[in-house]
């Protein structure tokens, strides 16, 4: 059984921060890729950022500049620092992650629940 717990989420002015953190658990054998999605009311859900185990990242074109994502692959767990954000961020933020669960089974996608980011204008 895998877990993804996102945490982070909240209301903030424009032009303000948040850091949002996702933390995988129970049996995880590798942990390749991790991202963040976000999805806004009545829009689909988009990819925000992405890293590799490796550490190479990869960007939305709208949160370039703005967005950073990092992991600590000791604690399993992918970050995602947001500064100067607009309204327009306002979405709820999804951690994914592609990992292989033992060495016999082959790699799936993982999702969490979801955290609320709000940004008011």
């Amino acid at each position: 059984q895998v877990q993804l717990v996102e945490s982070g989420g909240g209301l903030v002015q424009a032009g303000g921060s948040l850091r949002l953190s996702c933390a995988a658990s129970g049996s995880i054998f590798s942990l390749n890729t991790m991202a963040w999605y976000r999805q806004a009311p009545g829009k689909q859900r988009e990819l925000v950022a992405a890293i590799t185990s490796g550490g190479s990242a990869n960007y939305a074109d709208s949160v370039k500049g703005r967005f950073t994502i990092s992991r600590d692959n000791a604690k399993n767990t992918v970050y995602l620092q947001m500064n100067s954000l607009k309204p327009e961020d306002t979405a709820v933020y999804y951690c994914g992650a592609n990992l292989r669960s033992t060495w016999y089974t082959t790699e799936g996608n993982y999702w969490g629940q979801g955290t609320q980011v709000t940004v008011s204008s």
